[in-house]
C-alpha cells in the first residue's frame, strides 16, 4: 500500500499581500496537521484576481521564478511540515509573463515549472492582457509522496490536458482556479458544470482530482466585481466528489487514498489499454480536419 492525503484549500483575497500570503500558510498549516502531504493553494493566491480589468499597474505583481521570494517563502515551509507544494505566482521572464505554477517538493526542493496553456479572455476574465500562452507543455512531476499532474483554471475545460498529464505518469491531478460570477450575465451559474468538467477527467484517467478555488467578493476598477464560488473539492478515480467546500467558507478538505490501489483499478478498467492515438489526428488541428 503507498497512502498519501492530499488537501483542497479556499480562501478570500485583498490588497493586503503579506495578510494573503500569512493566511494561505496557515491554510497550508492547517491541513499539514490534518495529515496532508499534498496541498494545494489556489490560483494566485498572494493577490486578488487582477484580471477582470486591464490595467499595466498590476505587472508590477510578476516575478521571475528563479529568485522568487514567493517561491521560496512555501519551499521553506514545504521543508519545514514535509508537505508537497504546488505554488502558483505571476511570472515574468524576459519581456513575457506567465500565470505560472512552482513544484514545490516535500523537501524543499523547487522541481520545475508550468505555465498555463489555455489562457481564457472573456468579460471579467481578461487573461490575454497579461499572460502568453504556457510554453512548458504538461509534465508528471514525480515528488515524495506520488506522481502528480499540475494544470491551472481555465486548463481544467480541456480534457486533453488531464489525459497528457496522465499519459505522462501523473497519478492524482490538481488545479488551482480562480472562477465566479460572469459580470456579463448575472443569470449564468457555473459551479456545477466546472465540478463536471473535472470530474469527468478524474473519471476518464481514473485518478483523484482536487480543486482549489478561491471566495468572496472582489471589486474592479471601473464599478464592477467578481463574486469567486469556493466549491473547492476533492474527488475519488470515479470522478464521484468525496470532499467539497461550501461557497463561502475559507478552509482545508483532506482526502486519502491508497496509490497501489489505484493504479490496479486503473489497469483493470483498460481506458488506456484500449486508446487508439492512430484516430485521434483531428486533436491536433484547430479545425479537425486531420
Amino acid at each position: 500500500m503507498r497512502n498519501v492525503t492530499l488537501a483542497a484549500t479556499q480562501m478570500a483575497c485583498n490588497w493586503d499581500i503579506e495578510d494573503n500570503i500569512a493566511r494561505a500558510e496557515a491554510l497550508v498549516r492547517d491541513a499539514a496537521g490534518q495529515g496532508a502531504q499534498i496541498v494545494l493553494l489556489q490560483e494566485l493566491f498572494a493577490t486578488p484576481y487582477f484580471c477582470q480589468d486591464q490595467s499595466p499597474d498590476f505587472f508590477v505583481h510578476a516575478h521571475s521564478f528563479a529568485d522568487n521570494p514567493l517561491i521560496a517563502r512555501f519551499a521553506r515551509l514545504a521543508a519545514e511540515l514535509g508537505v508537497v507544494l504546488p505554488v502558483s505566482y505571476f511570472e515574468r521572464a524576459g519581456k513575457a509573463f506567465f500565470n505560472s505554477v512552482a513544484i514545490v517538493d516535500a523537501d524543499g526542493a523547487v522541481l520545475g515549472n508550468y505555465r498555463k496553456s489555455h489562457i481564457p479572455d472573456g468579460p471579467g476574465y481578461t487573461e490575454k492582457f497579461y499572460f502568453s500562452p504556457g510554453d512548458t507543455g504538461f509534465r508528471a512531476w514525480k515528488t515524495r509522496f506520488a506522481t502528480i499532474g499540475v494544470g491551472i483554471c481555465w486548463d481544467q475545460w480541456f480534457p486533453e490536458s488531464a489525459r497528457a498529464m496522465a499519459l505522462k505518469g501523473a497519478e492524482l491531478l490538481f488545479y488551482p482556479t480562480a472562477i465566479g460570477t460572469e459580470p456579463q450575465d448575472a443569470g449564468i451559474e457555473s459551479t456545477g458544470h466546472w465540478q463536471r468538467a473535472m470530474q469527468g477527467s478524474a473519471a476518464a484517467n481514473v485518478m483523484p482530482l482536487v480543486a482549489s478555488n478561491r471566495v468572496g467578493t472582489e471589486p474592479g476598477l471601473k464599478g464592477t466585481h467578481l463574486t469567486f464560488y469556493g466549491s473547492s473539492f476533492i474527488t475519488d478515480p470515479t470522478g464521484d466528489i468525496v470532499r467539497a467546500a461550501d461557497r463561502r467558507s475559507e478552509g482545508v478538505l483532506v482526502a486519502s487514498f491508497d496509490l497501489d490501489a489505484l493504479e490496479a483499478q486503473r489497469q483493470a478498467w483498460g481506458v488506456f489499454r484500449d486508446r487508439r492515438p492512430e484516430l485521434y489526428a483531428p486533436l491536433m488541428t484547430m479545425d479537425g480536419q486531420a
